[in-house]
């Protein structure tokens, strides 16, 4: 049965693409079938792939505003394992505006997933850093969320926000989905900011903090020049180890 997880959180550079393309690597390096969506119009995880965004005849904007669009027909391979990618071009944009009085606009992420043939073992959606409707497509597509939080004081308080739209979204709009975990972000080693900004997250959160830690580190910057994530460019970094020891716990959070 496939798995469908979405990375959201509305604060910019906390590591939503950082999260999808690693965690997506590791989990296809342990055999599974990954499809990446990448819905946010920066469309950097897009990039990470060498796929020029400025220059897509068919990519997640045509399946939005399309009902009954193919997804199939948009995928691309996805580094060198068994991913493929449903690519974002800058014209998505513009669909946040477009949608706004469409019928079905938060449901045509999901319609579109159930239309599909191809089989994945897991889809894991990036989304841009708002609460918009391309947010919300996410959410209504999936059935978990990840959150990457920031080791920031005032980068966490924003989850609570995050979190009450996804209850709103839960009650409304899709009750299968749930919260699969927080996971800290960012964090800087021998911070004691950082420290506390973690103990506040597992106080407040207890057991739905992933006990695995993301620190800030110049190499997940470095990867995507190769065209890689970091797990593939370099497996035995500790940042890469982070994301393996992440996809372990979801692959066995079944």
């Amino acid at each position: 049965m496939t798995r469908c997880i979405v990375v959201a959180n509305q604060k910019g550079g906390v590591g939503k693409t950082t999260t999808v393309a690693n965690l997506g690597a590791a989990l296809a390096a342990m055999g599974g079938r990954v499809l990446l969506v990448d819905l946010d119009p920066q469309a950097a995880l897009t990039a990470t792939y060498g796929i020029n965004p400025y220059n897509l005849p068919r990519s997640m904007y045509s399946v939005l505003m399309h009902e009954g669009a193919s997804l199939a027909r948009i995928l691309r391979p996805a580094g060198e394992s068994s991913m493929a990618i449903a690519p974002a071009s800058v014209d998505l944009a513009a669909a946040e505006v477009q949608l706004v009085n469409a019928p079905g606009r938060a449901q045509r992420l999901r319609n579109a997933i159930e239309r599909n043939r191809i089989p994945f073992d897991y889809i894991l959606i990036d989304t841009p850093p708002s609460l918009g409707l391309l947010t919300l497509n996410g959410l209504v597509g999936a059935d978990e969320v990840l959150i990457p939080v920031q080791t920031h004081y005032l980068a966490m308080r924003g989850v609570r926000s995050l979190m009450e739209v996804v209850w709103r979204v839960k009650r409304r709009l899709n009750p299968r989905l749930r919260l699969l975990g927080l996971l800290p972000t960012m964090y800087q080693p021998g911070s004691q900011h950082s420290a506390e900004v973690v103990a506040e997250m597992r106080k407040v959160f207890k057991t739905k903090v992933f006990d695995i830690v993301v620190k800030n580190d110049v190499r997940f910057a470095e990867a995507p020049v190769a065209y890689k994530t970091l797990v593939e460019y370099d497996p035995q970094h500790e940042g890469a180890i982070a994301y393996q020891r992440l996809a372990e716990v979801i692959a066995n959070h079944e």
